[in-house]
Order: structure tokens, then sequence, then C-alpha cells
């Protein structure tokens, strides 16, 4: 919630609304939410649990609190804030707009859990007025499922970012032999980790001269979890370089020459799109979320995911370009960004939303 969308936090206080944020506690992230003018309550979610018990007891709390805010409306991220999120609104006469920030794991798999997700998504946005997908695929994917009505269904295209905190990078006077290739992200296999790990040694036996670094967290409930003991085992071959959790990114942008995602899916990567606003190339997977930020040829290249010979290919593209080319790719990114994903742009289409609310 800060990290994505504390511009749009600061811009609603601003303009007068009491904003409540309801998230699994951070003493961290509480204390800037509450610094820029949000109500902070804590509640206890495990993103990928699914005992029955919990689930129930999860969609009493989220029905609790919407009682005793009775806000204006209440905006949801992610599957389950959305899906008991919405449930609860309906339940207390509470308008919701449910956001979609990306399919993930449920949409990735065709098990029991699946099945029982996409169903609870059909009751959850039935009674909502607009639901919002970050990206065109996600969008017909629920209208294909017919998990909601066309004429309920609105693109935001991304959280968007802020081009001016990832300013543009000027590299262009750095002169080393080293070539810096970065993954900013969550520590799981469904972001191609694995696929990254095994490009990065098939080009090291070949390019002495490069780097793979990976700057991250590990995401112990997620089923795709990457472990511990399988990152000391990349590390200790010579393959990767890696760097734990940290809440500024932009010196390792600043350092890198390329920033590479090689994901299964995504809703609108924030890693991509601040990395290029920062004036850096990009390799990434042809999946939703990924694709619509890369302009191949002229600011990165794609690849295929979950194949390793083609994230191999694509890298090489970048390493055997010229250093000037890889420089012009960079300068696209930033224009990209400045032109389509602008965090102005997203914040003007929620106050267009909630303006006609208040009419």
């Amino acid at each position: 919630m800060y990290n994505f969308r504390h511009r749009l936090l600061e811009h609603l206080v601003a303009e007068g609304y009491e904003v409540y944020v309801s998230a699994p506690f951070d003493e961290i992230y509480f204390q800037k939410l509450e610094e820029i003018g949000c109500h902070t309550i804590a509640i206890d979610l495990n993103a990928k649990g699914t005992n029955p018990l919990k689930e129930i007891l999860l969609f009493a709390k989220y029905r609790k609190l919407l009682k005793q805010i009775n806000p204006l409306v209440s905006i949801t991220y992610t599957i389950k804030p959305n899906i008991y999120g919405s449930l609860a609104a309906q339940l207390c006469h509470i308008r919701h707009l449910p956001i979609t920030t990306g399919l993930g794991y449920v949409f990735l798999t065709n098990n029991l859990t699946s099945k029982i997700a996409k169903h609870l998504y059909r009751i959850a946005f039935a009674k909502a007025q607009q639901v919002w997908f970050l990206n065109n695929n996600d969008m017909q994917t629920f209208r294909n499922m017919k998990l909601i009505d066309d004429e309920k269904i609105h693109q935001l295209n991304s959280e968007g970012v802020d081009t001016e905190h990832f300013d543009f990078y000027d590299r262009s006077d750095r002169h080393r032999e080293t070539l810096k290739f970065l993954y900013v992200g969550r520590l799981l296999y469904d972001k191609g980790l694995g696929e990254f790990a095994e490009a990065a040694k098939s080009l090291k036996s070949r390019y002495p001269n490069i780097e793979f670094h990976i700057v991250g967290s590990y995401w112990k409930d997620n089923p795709s979890a990457i472990k511990p003991k399988t990152m000391q085992e990349w590390i200790k071959s010579g393959s990767l370089i890696y760097d734990d959790y940290t809440d500024d990114v932009r010196p390792f942008l600043h350092d890198a020459d390329c920033m590479v995602l090689p994901s299964y899916r995504e809703g609108m990567s924030c890693s991509l799109m601040e990395a290029a606003s920062t004036g850096l190339p990009l390799v990434a997977t042809d999946v939703p979320g990924c694709r619509e930020l890369v302009r191949q040829g002229e600011n990165g290249f794609l690849c295929k995911a979950k194949d390793t010979t083609s994230l191999t290919n694509a890298l090489e593209q970048i390493i055997n370009l010229p250093r000037e080319e890889r420089l012009k790719m960079g300068i696209v990114s930033r224009q990209i960004m400045k032109e389509k994903f602008r965090v102005e742009i997203i914040i003007e289409q929620y106050d267009r939303y909630l303006a006609a609310l208040d009419d």
C-alpha cells in the first residue's frame, strides 16, 4: 500500500478524504502511512492460507471493520481483500471498488483451491459498480471465464510510477568493463528466478565480465517460494549476487545496466516501471503485465516464459549491444514511462471515480 500507492494516498488526504488502510501489521510502514495522514488498522491475513475457519474469520473481520467505519467506498487490492472485502461490503450495503492487481497463483493452476477462488470472484464482484484491472489480458480472462459483467470492467493501466522519485539517471559517463543485470522482487519461482539462475550460470561461463544481481525478500508462505538454502547454492556457485530487501531500490537501479524480470505473469510490473523510469533497458517475459512495458528492440527484449534458452538469448542480445545502443534503449524506457504510466495519470482516474460518488 505504501510502496505502490503512497502518492495516491497523499493525494486523497490532501483532497480532504479520511483514509483508512487495513493491512497486516508492519511497524515501519504503518508509521509511514500515518505520517502521510492515513489511519492504519492491522488485520491478520495469510495471503496463501486455505484453512476454511481462518477464511471465515477474515471475512467476519472485514465486515466488522466496514460497519464501524461506514466509508464512502471500500477500495480493495489483491485476491483475499478483493473477495472477502467485496462480500463484506455487499452485506454492509457499502460501495466497493475491487482492483485486480494480478491473477497470480490462482490462475496459474487448476486445482480445487483455484476453482473455489474463481467461483468466489464471481460472487464477490456481482454487486460492484466497477472492477478495475491493471492490464488488458487479465481483464479478458475474467470476461472469458464469465466472472464479471462486461459493463463493470475498467482498465486502470498499472499502479503508475512516480517519475520524479524514480528520476532519469544518466549512465553515459560511467565507463566500466562489468555489465550488471538486476532483478528486483519477491524470491519466487513464479517470478522466473529458476530460469534466471540457469541463464546466469550459462552466460557467466562465456562472459566473465557480467554480473547478475538479485534484490528481494523471501516469501515463505507462497507455494512458489525459493528457500534460503537454494539461494545460498546459487550464490556459492558464483552465478548470482544477492542483496536483501531494501525500502529504496534506487541505488541498485542506478548501478545496474539492465533490468530483468522473467516472471510467469504480472498485474503490471512496478519493478519494471521503476527501472524504466530511471533509464534502464528491460528484459522480460512475453506475458501480461510485462509485455506492455517492453517495445521489442526499442527499449528491451521479450523472451518466452519458463524457457531458460529464450531468456539466455535475450540477455545475450543486451550483452552484445554496443554501449551507446543500450543507453538509447534506456532513454526510450524513460519516455514510455512519462508518456503512458506516470502516477498522475492513474490518480486522475481515481479522482473521476470518487467525484462521481460524491455527486
